[in-house]
């Protein structure tokens, strides 16, 4: 089948078939829009399975003091002043709504005994505002999205690699790809484009996605096509990763084992987060307690493995069962672990992506006309440090107002020009990539690339280790040229790999120059060489190829909004 065409149409195609481009595909679909939804991996299996935690809306179900406009003032001051208002008020304002269509779609939620949902807390919130499912709400919500997708009869095509986005004189036209399969390629000619491919995080050694996801697909795509990337630097690593099994390191621990009561060790067996946030203790943000274990491990009092120790044998049998019964289950299966018994053994993982395409606030459209990004593979609502629970309902919101965007765009198109010379190259680059045949392995360089960012990109960084990083990368890219593609009986995979790998490069330079740029500690962005806030940082950095960074400001926030916010002190932040 290599070699073999074929050609299809629709009015909107969406990239990626996860919870982002399900929601989408559903609003499309429920508009009567022809729509085409394309990934790489099975939709049952999308990486929005892994959320567990939860969903953040204020629905004030437990605590009715809560407002989506305290929820837009929780997420402004976790994002270090670095999301954009206007993102941020669309999405907290939106949840509510985003929940009833979970609902409508027969998505679980815990629920009090009166009926209500239940909400609990999660690191950082004001009130409690995180609907739930056990420790599996990622995988209910996304088993509700494909079951909608199936009533709507959405065509999915889950075993096809996208390698280039079609654009002529900067209108998106369409996408190209492969089968993984068979390798036989795919022209899709579309109206309007959805990038809904994901983040970058696999581009270090220990991450909480699985292997060939998260690759930076969305990084390469968008630039290719002609749009930019806002804040790669930005990256989340969760605090709590496994260590072991080695070929499941930075494996999820799920945060609602702290919110439930879990505490953090060292290997004195002191709770360490006393030392840098005794007031919210395990409770505080992502960003410092991942700092925290960092530093422990780095100054000597980590495990001898390397990590540090969450203990929540403490707590009733009944409550780990019934609260995290995905955690209990994984330790089982991974370790043989009963945490009802024994801690766990824990060190921060590459976690989420919060930068991602450069997109507006209202519609998610990108540089590119007809080509919109939503979910991980987005930026805007996060800035430098997630709160935990929002990226679900992000997605909810936003898919549902992409969705309309791209549908209203398609129906304005008086035509829709396509370009030979474009397609042409997209089908040369595919061609070149199965004619190599050198002696280079790509798992090889993907480490290798993994193994640069975790040494000199990781939790903590400073401007030799980036420079270093930076000239480790050149030597990595220049031998991409030797490498060999050997489809087998099995599949094109190793094709798919080598696409990976040349997204995964220009992820981490992106990444490695925006650090560079970044010279001030913020978030989950830690410079020990530049320790304190820096006011002139407090701006977006775009960028749009290597060595192009530019420096965006970011919209004030509107003064009720500000009036919400409590100072958080950054005392404690970076420990020398």
């Amino acid at each position: 089948m290599d070699g073999f065409e074929r050609r299809i149409a629709a009015s909107v195609l969406v990239i990626g078939t996860g919870g982002a481009g399900l929601r989408a595909a559903i609003e499309l679909a429920e508009r009567g829009v022809g729509v085409l939804a394309v990934g790489k991996r099975p939709k049952a299996d999308a990486h929005t399975t892994l959320a567990a935690g939860g969903i953040n809306a204020a629905l004030a179900t437990m605590d009715p003091q809560d407002t989506w406009q305290q929820h837009a003032a929780d997420t402004l001051q976790e994002s270090y002043l670095l999301a954009d208002p206007r993102t941020v008020r669309i999405v907290t304002e939106g949840a509510a709504r985003g929940i009833a269509d979970l609902e409508r779609y027969g998505t679980p939620f815990a629920r009090e005994a009166d009926g209500r949902i239940s909400q609990r807390f999660f690191g950082a919130h004001t009130y409690r505002r995180t609907a739930f499912s056990g420790d599996y709400t990622g995988l209910e919500i996304q088993r509700a999205l494909v079951r909608r997708a199936t009533e709507l009869d959405v065509p999915i095509l889950d075993t096809v690699h996208i390698t280039r986005l079609l654009v002529r004189h900067n209108v998106v036209f369409g996408a190209y790809g492969f089968d993984l399969g068979d390798g036989s390629r795919y022209v899709i000619h579309a109206d309007a484009v959805i990038l809904a491919t994901g983040g970058h995080t696999r581009i270090w050694r220990r991450t909480s996605s699985r292997r060939d996801e998260n690759t930076g697909d969305t990084f390469r795509l968008a630039v290719l096509a002609g749009a930019r990337i806002r804040d790669p630097e930005l990256v989340q690593f969760h605090p709590s990763g496994l260590l072991e099994p080695e070929d499941a390191a930075g494996t999820l621990v799920s945060e609602a084992a702290r919110g439930e009561g879990g505490k953090l060790l060292n290997a004195l067996g002191e709770r360490f987060m006393a030392r840098y946030d005794p007031e919210r203790m395990e409770l505080s943000t992502r960003d410092r307690v991942a700092l925290a274990a960092y530093t422990e491990i780095k100054e000597g009092r980590g495990t001898p493995r390397g990590g540090v120790r969450l203990d929540v044998s403490h707590l009733p049998r009944e409550t780990i069962m019934t609260r995290l019964p995905r955690v209990h289950q994984t330790l089982l299966e991974l370790q043989m672990l009963d945490i009802t018994q024994d801690p766990i053994e824990i060190a921060p993982t590459a976690h989420y992506s919060m930068g991602g395409v450069r997109v507006r606030p209202e519609d998610h459209s990108t540089d590119v006309d007809g080509l919109y990004a939503i979910g991980e593979a987005a930026s805007g609502l996060h800035g430098a440090n997630r709160l935990g629970g929002n990226s679900l309902i992000e997605l909810l919101v936003y898919g549902r107002i992409v969705g309309e965007a791209a549908a209203a765009y398609s129906a304005s198109l008086q035509a829709q020009r396509r370009c030979p010379l474009a397609l042409a190259e997209a089908r040369r680059e595919v061609d070149r990539m199965l004619a190599c045949d050198g002696p280079e392995n790509v798992r090889v360089l993907q480490r290798g690339v993994r193994d640069i960012m975790t040494e000199h990109c990781g939790v903590v960084r400073d401007e030799a280790g980036l420079r270093a990083g930076l000239a480790e990368l050149d030597a990595v890219e220049a031998r991409i040229g030797a490498i060999g593609v050997h489809p087998d009986n099995a599949g094109y995979q190793d094709l798919a790999h080598a696409f990976d790998l040349k997204s995964t490069v220009l992820a981490a330079r992106a990444t490695l120059e925006a650090a560079l740029e970044r010279r001030e500690t913020r978030g989950c962005h830690n410079r020990s060489d530049y320790p304190g806030l820096e006011e002139s940082m407090q701006v977006n950095l775009v960028w749009s190829g290597p060595g192009k960074v530019e420096r965006e400001e970011i919209p004030p926030i509107p003064a009720p909004i500000a009036a919400l916010m409590r100072h958080v002190s950054s005392d404690g932040k970076l420990v020398e």
